[in-house]
C-alpha cells in the first residue's frame, strides 16, 4: 500500500464553508484524504459529517471524526444515519478534548461507538486514536489507527515495534505555528514532548514549525514503519502544501 497523507482540516466555527473549501482545494494536491475534527478543542463547529460530505462533493476522500464527549446513544445513531445518507463511510472515533464550557455526556465511549458502528448496516470503516503507550486489545478491532502527535521519530518507531497490528497506522504530525502554540500544546497534553530546541526555533522563525513538520513527514515515510501520516497543518496549510508538493 502506498504511503498516505491524511490532512486535517480546520473546521468552521461559523456557518460558512468558504475557508473549508479553500483548505480542501489547496491541500488536495498532496492529500490522499482529509480528516474533519469534531467540535475542535472543545468549541462548537459545523458537523464533521456535513464537512466530510463537502469534501466528497469536491472529489476528495474524507474521514469524519466523532467524539464520545458530546453524544448520547440516540445522537450517535442520528450521526450514523446522516453519514449513510450522505455517503460518508469513514470515521475516526475519539474521546474528545476537554470542553471549553459545560460538561461531558456519559452514554458513550470510543469502544461502544466502534461496537455500535459495527452493528449498523452502513459499511463503515472505523478508526480509533492511540497514545504512545501499550495498545488496548479492543482497539485492535478498529480498521485503522491514528497515533498521537509526536515530535520524536525514535519514540514513534519504538511504539510501532512494541505494538504490532495488522491494520494501517497513521503517525501524527503537527505544525507548531508559534512559540505560544507550542507551549499551550505541551501544557494541555502532557504526553506530547516537544523538544526545547524546536520551541526556540519556532520563536525565532515563524517558518521553523512548518519546516520541522515537513521533515518529520518525510522521515516517517522513509522509515517504512507506518502506512501514512495524519498531518495537522493548523493555519499554515498553504506553507505546508508548497513545501511538501515537490517532495511527495
Amino acid at each position: 500500500m502506498a504511503f498516505e497523507l491524511v490532512c486535517e482540516i480546520e473546521p468552521p466555527t461559523k456557518p460558512d464553508l468558504k475557508h473549508v473549501r479553500h483548505q480542501i482545494g489547496t491541500m488536495s494536491k498532496i492529500a490522499h484524504s482529509f480528516l474533519i475534527p469534531d467540535n475542535h478543542i472543545g468549541r462548537a463547529t459545523v458537523s464533521s459529517v456535513a464537512v466530510a460530505h463537502e469534501v466528497e462533493a469536491m472529489g476528495g476522500r474524507s474521514i469524519a471524526c466523532l467524539n464520545s464527549r458530546d453524544r448520547n446513544l440516540l445522537g450517535f445513531r442520528r450521526d450514523l444515519l446522516t453519514a449513510a445518507a450522505y455517503g460518508v463511510d469513514q470515521f475516526l472515533f475519539v474521546y474528545g478534548d476537554k470542553p471549553a464550557s459545560g460538561g461531558r455526556t456519559s452514554d458513550l465511549t470510543v469502544r461502544s461507538m466502534i461496537d455500535e458502528a459495527r452493528d449498523f448496516d452502513g459499511g463503515f470503516r472505523v478508526g480509533a486514536a492511540a497514545g504512545l503507550r501499550p495498545l488496548p486489545a479492543w482497539k485492535r478491532a478498529a480498521d485503522f489507527l491514528f497515533l498521537q502527535v509526536g515530535f520524536s521519530l525514535e519514540a514513534l518507531l519504538r511504539w510501532r515495534e512494541a505494538n504490532q497490528v495488522d491494520v494501517p497506522v497513521y503517525a501524527g504530525v503537527m505544525v507548531l505555528a508559534s512559540e505560544s502554540h507550542a507551549r499551550a500544546l505541551a501544557a494541555a497534553i502532557p504526553d506530547i514532548a516537544i523538544p526545547d530546541p524546536l520551541i526556540r526555533a519556532v520563536a525565532a522563525d515563524r517558518m521553523a514549525g512548518v519546516a520541522a513538520a515537513c521533515e518529520q513527514v518525510l522521515a516517517i515515510r522513509d522509515s517504512g514503519a507506518f502506512d501514512g501520516v495524519h498531518l495537522i497543518p493548523v493555519s499554515r496549510y498553504r506553507d505546508v502544501e508548497s513545501r511538501l508538493a515537490a517532495a511527495l
